[in-house]
């Protein structure tokens, strides 16, 4: 992960390191986006490449030059569409040297799908009035094709299937057969497509609205900060700052997939990418498979959740509440910072029961040498957070924080981007946006479904009438829906799906938007280190040679306080540090709830938290019997539950179990090995 002559003693420590090939083929056999060709015909390479930077060009002008909706969202899907037909296998063992004649065939048919828009958008608004005839029909029919199989070979099956099931639904939702609730008026194949294809409520809607926007920029921008060699500034950073530790490696990689997953937003190509470095450092030390595949899988997972970008949804999540993003951004913050905690704390007590020491200082590198090398590549995310404060909008902010990281990383020699690199950055963010266009773009069918036929009112009624009144039991069962419909899915889609399908169900409790949006956007994400189908858990699996479903149950366990924080805010939004009850629309100013009440909050739930890492791992100052991990597993969630009763008995009890323990440690320090 490091250049030869960066930082030398490192190289002591990474002997053990992935093979590159081991890394592609876990990463081709759980992350389907990373199955691309390798084209050997070098014109045809450049003519990618150049449709990829002209693709990102397109972007930053449209930021300052906006178009009509429908022409803006429709250019950015189709030339998307034309790019995964060129770069994506058709199938997962086909010749990735060649292009074959019907993928060229499929891009040009992507590109049509919006010059015929382009062409007729007059008509379409004024003459027709949005009622689509024959030929629309048509187009539309063709793009829904073209979005399902470019979703295909890059997202996998599940989310094709999913829209598949949804955009059956209005063939026959009419018919007597169904059960009441979901029998609908008729509609025929005008008012399917025209709704997917000539309107902003179907491929065009809001979720791609938000990729063409703001999620394509911060993409963008991650890509630059990855070319001044940002990735290798959050490693060193976390190796020094943290490796020395008790079981420093596992804590390393906590630190180091945090950011880099809340900044690329893909948890599955960070855990392998970040996990080739941390997890054979995490075996080494004595960290079993499972274990260290799982530390990476949470971690990476969480970086989802972590502001100031949380992986892009954020910005979906402004697109979609209407809430400023720098509200959503400082509402997410104690309970991200809450969640990385106990991880860090299961990572801590393991290494304490196991005696898992950290990696020797005089092989690490030195924060300040760290810092002074490459330090100033923080400077701008710095500038990002300050703009977003200052209520630039969102895109103007990204496409700002594009320029200034390519001027500051011309600070340094090491960091220097000349017109090559600028040029890879603009082609690497064109390529690695295409998962998330298209995810977009498939959820936008499901969206445009559930418009057509009111059937998200449907998953509101069914959710609320099963929870019989009862809040705990709706948010049960909103988290279980969530789950489901997030199994599988990155992370964008899986909280708009979640959003559209459930989060509704908690407005019927009078739990204010934000609220709502954030706890289903929890449990979309954790769907990823959810078994049975656990990707990013899978993915850590492949990296450490261990057991998939091991993994997959061990990440669950190290996320378990991921599971408790939603009904935590949800009980008391305090939490998020902005007064959700009077939180206005748009909202440009961070309303504030009584920051002592916040401070209480925040004090119990993170002792809360370390006992409750205590109890899991059986460890605090040293070994905790069954007996004692139940009481403090209890205490712990007392403590965690936002209750004055509560937390007082919870801190009796984890006060007087860890006073135990650490008399009992005091006791066996002072006891000389002859006798013990």
């Amino acid at each position: 992960m490091t250049e030869k002559n960066d930082h030398p003693v490192m190289d002591k420590t990474t002997p053990e390191v992935v093979d590159t090939k081991k890394t592609q083929e876990v990463l081709e056999k759980y992350d389907a986006e990373s199955r691309v060709r390798n084209v050997k015909n070098r014109n045809i390479a450049i003519f990618i490449s150049l449709i990829a930077i002209l693709y990102s060009i397109y972007h930053l002008y449209v930021t300052y030059n906006p178009i009509p909706a429908l022409l803006q969202r429709s250019i950015h899907m189709s030339v998307g569409m034309a790019l995964v037909f060129l770069i994506f296998p058709t199938f997962k063992k086909q010749n990735r040297a060649a292009i074959p004649v019907y993928d060229w065939v499929l891009f040009l048919l992507s590109i049509a799908s919006s010059l015929y828009l382009i062409v007729e958008y007059n008509a379409i608004v004024t003459t027709r009035g949005g009622i689509p005839n024959t030929v629309d029909i048509l187009f539309a029919i063709m793009t829904v094709l073209l979005v399902l199989e470019a979703a295909r070979r890059v997202t996998g099956l599940i989310l094709p299937i999913l829209a598949l099931i949804f955009l059956s639904y209005p063939f026959f939702s009419h018919m007597d057969w169904l059960p009441n609730m979901l029998i609908t008026r008729a509609f025929d194949l005008g008012d399917i497509f025209g709704q997917l294809y000539l309107k902003t409520e179907g491929l065009f809607s809001t979720a791609i609205g938000a990729s063409v926007q703001f999620i394509f920029l911060f993409i963008l921008f991650g890509a630059f900060l990855t070319k001044s060699g940002m990735g290798q500034l959050f490693n060193d950073l976390a190796m020094a700052l943290a490796g020395s530790k008790q079981g420093g490696p596992a804590k390393v990689a906590v630190i180091s997939s945090g950011f880099m997953g809340s900044i690329n937003g893909a948890a599955v190509a960070n855990v392998v990418g970040t996990g080739s470095f941390t997890i054979p450092l995490m075996k080494k030390i004595g960290y079993s498979k499972n274990f260290s595949g799982a530390v990476e899988a949470s971690a990476s997972i969480g970086g989802q959740i972590l502001p100031p970008i949380m992986g892009a949804s954020a910005f979906i999540m402004a697109e979609t509440t209407g809430i400023a993003y720098g509200t959503i951004a400082l509402a997410a913050l104690i309970p991200a910072v809450l969640y990385f905690l106990a991880v860090i704390m299961q990572v801590h007590f393991r290494a304490g029961r196991r005696n898992l020491k950290g990696i020797p200082k005089a092989d690490l590198p030195r924060a300040k040498d760290v810092l002074k090398e490459r330090g100033h590549l923080l400077l701008p995310i710095a500038g990002l957070i300050l703009m977003l404060y200052m209520g630039i909008p969102v895109s103007f902010s990204a496409f700002y924080t594009i320029i200034l990281t390519v001027i500051i990383a011309s600070l340094r020699k090491v960091s220097r981007m000349g017109i090559k690199e600028i040029l890879g950055a603009l082609e690497d963010g064109a390529r690695q946006s295409l998962s998330v266009m298209i995810a977009c773009a498939v959820v936008g069918i499901i969206i445009g479904v559930v418009n057509l036929t009111s059937f998200g009112s449907v998953m509101t009624s069914a959710i609320t009438s099963i929870g019989a009144g009862s809040l705990f039991l709706t948010l049960f069962l909103t988290m279980i829906a969530s789950i489901i419909l997030g199994m599988g899915l990155p992370s964008i889609p899986a909280y708009i799906i979640t959003a559209t399908m459930t989060a509704p169900a908690l407005a019927e409790f009078g739990i204010p938007i934000l609220v709502a949006h954030l706890f289903v956007f929890y449990f979309g994400i954790f769907a990823n280190i959810t078994p049975p189908v656990a990707l990013a858990a899978f993915a850590g699996a492949g990296i450490s040679g261990g057991d998939p479903m091991r993994t997959g149950f061990t990440a669950l366990r190290l996320a378990l306080a991921g599971f408790i924080i939603p009904y935590l805010f949800v009980y008391n939004p305090a939490m998020l540090l902005v007064d959700v009850t009077g939180l206005p629309v748009n909202a440009t100013e961070f309303p504030l709830p009584p920051m002592m009440e916040v401070i209480l909050i925040t004090i119990t739930a993170v002792i809360g938290i370390v006992g409750l890492g205590a109890a899991l791992e059986g460890y605090f100052q040293t070994y905790v019997n069954v007996f004692l991990r139940i009481i403090l597993g209890a205490g712990s969630l007392m403590m965690i539950i936002p209750e004055t009763v509560t937390d007082i008995i919870g801190f009796i009890v984890v006060a007087v179990v860890f006073a135990v323990n650490i008399i009992k440690s005091n006791r066996d320090a002072s006891v000389p090995k002859s006798a013990s």
